[in-house]
C-alpha cells in the first residue's frame, strides 16, 4: 500500500491511439489474407497504458497531450474510455482539424504484437497547459520520449521544483534530445538503448549513456528482466516473473506506470523496479493491452506468492 493515506498525483504526458487489436495464429506474409480469431477495440499509447495502469494501482492520474477534432469518433471513444478509468481529461488539448492516432495490431500465437499506426503531423504542434496549474500537486511525471518537442520545458520545471521525471522511451533517442538530460529516470527497452547508444549490448550502451546525462538509467529486457545502473554507477540486474504469456502489448507501458507510482510512493529504484516488473508480468497473461492492467491487490498479492 502506499506510505501516505493520499494517493500520488502523476501527471502523464503523450499523444492518445485507439487501437484495433487482431489475434492470428501468425503474422500475415506480404501480399497475403488472414483471419483473425479474435478482435477488439481499445485505447492505447505508451502514456495513456500507462495511465492506466497507475490509476488502477491507486494514483491520481491526470492527462496531457494532443487529441484530434472534437468531431471525430476516435478521440470521444478515448475520452469515454479515461473517465471510466478515473483519469483526469482537462489538460487534453482538442486540434482542429486533425485526427487522433489510430492503430492495426496483429498479436499471434505467441502473444508477440505487430502493430502499424498513423499520427497525424498536426499533433506535434500543441501547447499544453500552464506548468503552475498541470504540476499543482504533482508527485510525478510521466512522458513518452516522442513528446520532448511540446514538453521539454514543463518537465525542465517539473525538475527544477524537485518533482522527478519519468521518460518511458518508445523509440531510439538522438543524443542531444533535451530529454536526456530534463529527466530524472530514462527507461528505454533492450533494443532503443543500444540504437540510441549506438552499441549493440545493453550494459554498454547504459553506461555510455550515463556520460550524457545524470538520470537513473535502465533497459527491460523481456523476460530476462531489467538491466539498470546504480548510484555508483554499477550494473544491476532485476529479474523478470516468469509467466505464460498470450499478450505482451502495452506490458512495457504498464512496467513504466508501475515502476513511476512507487516512485512517487517514496519508494526506492530497487521497489519500483520490482513492482513494474511484476504488474507487468500480470498484464502479459492477459489480452487487452493497457486496459488488461492489474488491479494494486493483483499485484501485491503476486508478490507476496513470491517472497
Amino acid at each position: 500500500m502506499a506510505p501516505s493515506e493520499i494517493a500520488p498525483r502523476i501527471v502523464c504526458i503523450g499523444i492518445p491511439v485507439r487501437d484495433l487489436t487482431f489475434r492470428v495464429d501468425s503474422v500475415p506474409e506480404r501480399g497475403s489474407k488472414a483471419n483473425a480469431t479474435h478482435l477488439a477495440e481499445i485505447c492505447g499509447g505508451n502514456a495513456l497504458n500507462a495511465a492506466i495502469a497507475m490509476a488502477r494501482l491507486g494514483g491520481r492520474i491526470a492527462f496531457a497531450g494532443p487529441m484530434g477534432d472534437a468531431r471525430e469518433t476516435s478521440s470521444g471513444f478515448i475520452l469515454d474510455q479515461m473517465a471510466a478509468e478515473g483519469i483526469e481529461t482537462a489538460h487534453i488539448v482538442r486540434l482542429p482539424g486533425a485526427a487522433t492516432p489510430v492503430s492495426a495490431i496483429f498479436i499471434d500465437a505467441t502473444g508477440e504484437r505487430t502493430l502499424t499506426i498513423y499520427r497525424d503531423p498536426a499533433l506535434w504542434t500543441v501547447k499544453l497547459s500552464d506548468a503552475d496549474e498541470l504540476l499543482a500537486d504533482c508527485q510525478a511525471v510521466l512522458v513518452e520520449s516522442r513528446c520532448g518537442a511540446f514538453c521539454i520545458d514543463l518537465c525542465t520545471e517539473a525538475r527544477r521544483r524537485g518533482i522527478p521525471v519519468i521518460v518511458g522511451v518508445d523509440r531510439a533517442m538522438a543524443l542531444n534530445d533535451g530529454l536526456l538530460t530534463a529527466a530524472s529516470h530514462l527507461l528505454f527497452s533492450s533494443e532503443q538503448v543500444q540504437e540510441t547508444a549506438g552499441i549493440a549490448d545493453d550494459s554498454e550502451a547504459l553506461k555510455r549513456l550515463a556520460q550524457l546525462t545524470s538520470g537513473f538509467l535502465a533497459a527491460t529486457r523481456g523476460p530476462r528482466g531489467t538491466i539498470w545502473l546504480n548510484e555508483a554507477g554499477a550494473l544491476e540486474e532485476t529479474p523478470a516473473f516468469p509467466v505464460e504469456a498470450v499478450d505482451t502489448l502495452g506490458a512495457g507501458d504498464v512496467f513504466h506506470g508501475a515502476f513511476t507510482l512507487r516512485l512517487a510512493e517514496g519508494c526506492g529504484v530497487r521497489e519500483a523496479l520490482r513492482f513494474g516488473a511484476a504488474a507487468a508480468a500480470l498484464k502479459c497473461t492477459r489480452h487487452g493491452g493497457g486496459p488488461a492492467a492489474p488491479q494494486r491487490i493483483e499485484v501485491e498479492g503476486f508478490l507476496r506468492d513470491r517472497r
